[in-house]
């Protein structure tokens, strides 16, 4: 009976190390598909990440576009103040030269008292 119990532990370490055995094998293979879920969430997450900057790009590329024709509106619209405002000033100039110029023609013609 020595002898069968002494077979009957041998199969069952045998087995026993077979079954660990094959599970390590089966854990290979869930690795094995782990790894490469994680290979394509990395390259889907790359993926996403190259949209996002490209979007990002483009947005800020719009608001300074906008910027550039808002400066271009304003310079133009300073342009055109500037013309206003010199009209107005030589308009001034020259009322204030006529002004001086009648003051000038009053003071020829009158005596000046003194």
């Amino acid at each position: 009976m020595s002898e069968s119990q002494s077979r009957y532990s041998i199969v069952e370490r045998l087995t026993s190390n077979k079954i660990e055995i094959m599970s390590l094998k089966s854990n290979l293979k869930q690795e094995v598909k782990l790894s490469q879920q994680k290979v394509e969430k990395s390259q889907k997450g790359l993926e996403n990440w190259k949209k996002d900057i490209l979007e990002d790009n483009k947005r800020e590329q719009r608001k300074r576009e906008l910027e550039v024709e808002k400066a271009i509106q304003e310079a133009g619209n300073f342009k055109e103040m500037l013309s206003e405002r010199e009209k107005v000033y030589d308009e001034q100039i020259k009322a204030i030269e006529d002004a001086l110029k009648s003051i000038e023609e009053i003071s020829k013609t009158s005596p000046t008292i003194q």
